[in-house]
């Protein structure tokens, strides 16, 4: 019995559609691979080479404290940042009425226009000012805690300065997307935990986190990659001077 199933018809914009979208994956790939590529030819000599003055003692002596200091400064950022990015999302999403709730979805969206500059001028001229006092009483009264103890910065520019910094930067695409995902809790789950006498607070708890804990992982990933990307604003909070060269 021979096969009657009518074959699709190609016609000729949609090869030339398909073959174009190919070339465009395709060619990402290739750009991709070629800058990897290349950034690996020319960090060969880093490894390979002698030692200069300011790595005398190996590269990864010399890298190391700048990878920790990386990830130490994303890592604060993102543990101030996630618990503030849920509220505002759970505000948005659940708590505020809807104009008022769409209105402040703009104005949290509209902090990631913000450029970097304004960021680290805004923490060296504002924030550290005004945390210098709190960085005395942490020491004064909680110095026992590593991240506390030592010498206080007498100008307030630290690590948790750059983390509240980099928190603030980092928060409008976390709460965006976080809200995104709360938005999208099926309506039957919230009525049913509502109608069998929860609270709304415990409907939250059992029917809105629970189905928005993979959009929390992956939006707290995502500001991840913003703060460990994060480079003049750091460099701004935490250089002696105001100006980066």
């Amino acid at each position: 019995m021979t096969d009657t199933k009518p074959k699709a018809v190609r016609r000729l914009g949609d090869i030339v559609f398909a073959n174009l979208a190919f070339f465009a994956g395709v060619s990402i790939l290739a750009t991709l691979a070629t800058v990897a590529a290349f950034l690996f030819a020319q960090s060969v000599p880093a490894f390979t080479g002698p030692p200069i003055d300011a790595a005398s003692e190996g590269f990864f002596s010399y890298v190391l404290p700048f990878v920790f200091g990386t990830v130490y400064a994303s890592v604060i950022g993102l543990a101030i940042a996630t618990p503030l990015a849920v509220g505002i999302a759970l505000y948005i999403s659940h708590f505020a009425n809807r104009r008022f709730a769409q209105i402040l979805g703009y104005a949290v969206d509209l902090l990631a226009a913000i450029p970097s500059v304004v960021y680290g001028l805004w923490g060296i001229l504002v924030l550290a000012p005004f945390l210098s006092p709190t960085f005395n009483w942490l020491n004064a009264n909680l110095g026992w805690i590593p991240m506390f103890a030592g010498q206080v910065s007498a100008t307030g520019r630290t690590m948790l300065t750059v983390g509240i910094v980099l928190a603030i930067m980092v928060l409008p695409i976390m709460a965006a997307l976080i809200r995104e995902i709360f938005l999208q809790t099926p309506t039957l789950h919230e009525e049913a935990a509502l109608a069998l006498g929860a609270t709304r607070w415990e409907m939250i708890k059992m029917a809105v986190l629970p189905f928005g804990r993979p959009g929390i992982i992956s939006a707290a990933m995502l500001g991840l990659g913003r703060a460990l990307g994060e480079t003049m604003a750091v460099a701004m909070v935490l250089s002696p001077s105001a100006v980066i060269s």
